[in-house]
């Protein structure tokens, strides 16, 4: 099943963190992440530091393998703590009004 993710030059995965991952559910993002690690690209999305993410991954010691592998020779863009789209529906809102 893993190989199928192979075949993609890139894969994005959305919103780490929104939702904490049942262990298999941690498993199977490591083995995505570890099989593609040097070959090809990923991007992540998260709106947590990764001080946190052991409240998404509970197993600490695959929370650090994963982390490891994420930020090996990774590209990390920190956007602060605004969300685009909150600030968009209030640019919305004040278009209406005005």
């Amino acid at each position: 099943m893993l190989a199928r993710w192979a075949r993609y030059e890139l894969i994005a995965i959305d919103e780490v963190g929104y939702v904490p991952l049942a262990d298999v559910g941690a498993e199977f993002l490591f083995q995505v992440i570890a099989e593609r690690a040097e070959k090809a690209a990923v991007v992540m999305t998260t709106n947590l530091p990764f001080s946190e993410w052991t409240q998404v991954i509970p197993n600490a010691r695959l929370c650090k393998a994963l982390l490891d592998r994420v930020t090996d020779r990774a590209h990390i863009i920190e956007t602060g703590n605004d969300s685009y789209r909150f600030r968009r529906t209030v640019e919305k809102r004040q278009k209406r009004t005005t």
